[in-house]
């Protein structure tokens, strides 16, 4: 089943956070189809893209942010479309819920036009406290860097 994108963002919907992907012969499966277990991978390197080009990094160190303390709760993906052989691509993330400790992206991938949605789902994130490994409160700058990603459901046009 090939699923359509939905139309391009306008002025009154945020855009969205698109990043670019490279399909390549290693992401493939022996049917020359990219294998279900890369489609994860592609996610995980979006969201990293977008927070780290905010100041975020996993060295307490070198980031800007006080949660560096993160791990994935959930992750679920639904397959609508095979992507076969190597090119280009595109993940689509957004932030659906912002709570108190957690985050949930929804994602869509994409073909690079953008007009087929090979794979949608979610991933929830919870910071936790690294001396008790329960969850801790997600500091104001996260917040407030998360803030374009928030709800940006509409895929922009190529153009």
């Amino acid at each position: 089943m090939t699923t359509t994108a939905q139309p391009p963002a306008t002025p009154e919907a945020p855009a969205a956070q698109i990043f670019p992907v490279q399909i390549h012969f290693d992401d493939l499966d022996a049917l020359g189809m990219v294998h279900n277990a890369r489609y994860a991978l592609f996610v995980e390197r979006a969201i990293t893209a977008y927070w780290v080009d905010r100041g975020w990094s996993y060295t307490a160190d070198r980031t800007e942010y006080d949660d560096t303390f993160l791990a994935v709760r959930e992750f679920r993906i639904e397959y609508l479309a095979p992507i076969l052989g190597a090119g280009d691509g595109a993940v689509h993330i957004w932030i659906e819920h912002l709570g108190r400790t957690s985050i949930v992206y929804g994602f869509r991938v994409l073909s690079a036009d953008r007009r087929v949605v090979h794979a949608s789902g979610r991933r929830a994130q919870v910071k936790l406290d690294p001396a008790t490994l329960r969850p801790s409160p997600l500091s104001d700058e996260l917040r407030a860097a998360a803030a374009p990603l928030m709800d940006t459901r509409s895929i922009p046009s190529t153009a």
